[in-house]
C-alpha cells in the first residue's frame, strides 16, 4: 500500500530521508528494540550548543556587552567546541548510521545508509552481530524507484521485502514476507541469499514445533 504523503521524486534528500524514516518503523514492528544512544548524544550536543547561544543573547540583552564580554568570550569558545564535537560525532562515529537495535533473538543489528550526488541509488550497509559469533556485514545498492512510484508516494511492501530477502536476521523475524517476496523473484530462488532461505526454513520449523506442542497439550486435556 502506498503512503498518502507525496515527495518530489527529483529531490534526493527527500527520497533518502523518507526511506531512512521507514526502517525503524518496519524493524520495530517486528519486535526489534531500537537503541537510541547515537541519536540521543547528537541531540544533546546540538541542544547544548543552542542553549549556550541563547544564554549569550539573554545576558547580553539584559546586562550589556561590557559587563558580560568575558562570559560571552568563554561561551563562544564552548559553543565552537560543542559544534566541533558534533561534527566529529556525525562524521566519524555515526558514519551514516540511522538504526541500531536488538532482534527478538538477542542479536544486534546496525544499519547505515548513504547516497551519492545526483545518483538516485540507496546504499545500505547492514551489520548483524549474533549473541555468540562474529558480525556479518551486507552491502546493498538499490534504486529508489523500487519503492517510490512516479508521483512520489512511498510504497512499503517492496521496501520491506528488500530487507526480508537480503538480511537473514530480518528474514528470521519476518518469514512470511521473506518467503512471499522470495517466491516472486525467481522460481529457483537464484536471486535470494541462501542464508535468508535457511532463516525462513528455521522459522517455519520453529513455528510448526510450537503448533505441535500446543496440539499435544490439548489432546492430553481431552484424555483427562
Amino acid at each position: 500500500m502506498a503512503s498518502q504523503e507525496r515527495i518530489s521524486v527529483h529531490n534526493l534528500a527527500d527520497l533518502k530521508n523518507t526511506s531512512d524514516d521507514a526502517i525503524p518503523n518496519y524493524l520495530n514492528s517486528l519486535g526489534f528494540k531500537q537503541d537510541n544512544r547515537l541519536l540521543d548524544t547528537r541531540l544533546a550536543l546540538g541542544y547544548g550548543a543552542f542553549a549556550i547561544a541563547a544564554a549569550c543573547f539573554a545576558w547580553d540583552y539584559k546586562l550589556g556587552f561590557e559587563s558580560t564580554k568575558y562570559y560571552t568570550a568563554g561561551a563562544v569558545a564552548l559553543y565552537a567546541l560543542l559544534n566541533g564535537i558534533l561534527t566529529y560525532w556525525i562524521g566519524f562515529v555515526e558514519k551514516g548510521t540511522i538504526y541500531q537495535g536488538t532482534a527478538p533473538d538477542g542479536s544486534k543489528i546496525s544499519i547505515s545508509t548513504s547516497t551519492k550526488k545526483n545518483i538516485p541509488t540507496y546504499n545500505l550497509k547492514i551489520t548483524s552481530t549474533p549473541k555468540k559469533g562474529s558480525p556479518t556485514t551486507i552491502e546493498l545498492a538499490r534504486s529508489f524507484t523500487e519503492w517510490f512510484d512516479s508521483q512520489g508516494h512511498f510504497v512499503a511492501r517492496p521496501f520491506q521485502a528488500m530487507f526480508a530477502t537480503s538480511v537473514p536476521l530480518i528474514a528470521k523475524a519476518d518469514p512470511k514476507r521473506a518467503q512471499a517476496a522470495a517466491s516472486t523473484l525467481a522460481a529457483d530462488f537464484s536471486n535470494v541469499d541462501s542464508e535468508v532461505l535457511d532463516a525462513i526454513a528455521a522459522s517455519q520449523v520453529a513455528s510448526t514445533g510450537a503448533d505441535d506442542s500446543s496440539s499435544g497439550k490439548k489432546s492430553r486435556r481431552r484424555k483427562a
